[in-house]
């Protein structure tokens, strides 16, 4: 009787599931974001504020989400070998603006490297 007791119980309770506010830094995956959290901690000894910043591999079931968007996730069971959180909604949208140094260092990673060696020649 009292194993009755505790999974009504348990029905009853919502689980209560951690959640993170933060922003994606990369979509290159099949159904998979990386979404970076920034926290605010305080040193136990010097009493100065810092950032934090931590990784975490979400899953996206729609892949909607571009890089610079703010997302809320959610702790689930686990995923694969790095998922353990799931997306649950999109705050904010980014531009979607990939930076022009990472396009050209996808396209032709010499390239970059010719670029600067060029411009400290010219000076």
């Amino acid at each position: 009787m009292t194993q009755q007791a505790g999974a009504q119980a348990a029905e009853k309770r919502p689980a209560r599931h951690q959640e993170k506010v933060g922003t994606v830094i990369s979509n290159k995956m099949d159904k998979t974001i990386v979404v970076s959290v920034v926290r605010l901690k305080k040193h136990r000894i010097y009493k100065r504020t810092y950032k934090q910043t931590k990784h975490f591999y979400a899953h996206d079931e729609e892949n909607i989400c571009q890089i610079g968007d703010v997302v809320r996730i959610q702790e689930t069971r686990p995923l694969s070998k790095l998922k353990r959180w799931k997306l649950v909604e999109i705050t904010k949208r980014g531009s979607g603006i990939v930076p022009v140094e990472e396009v050209l260092a996808e396209v032709e990673p010499d390239l970059t490297a010719e670029s600067a060696e060029s411009e400290s020649a010219e000076e």
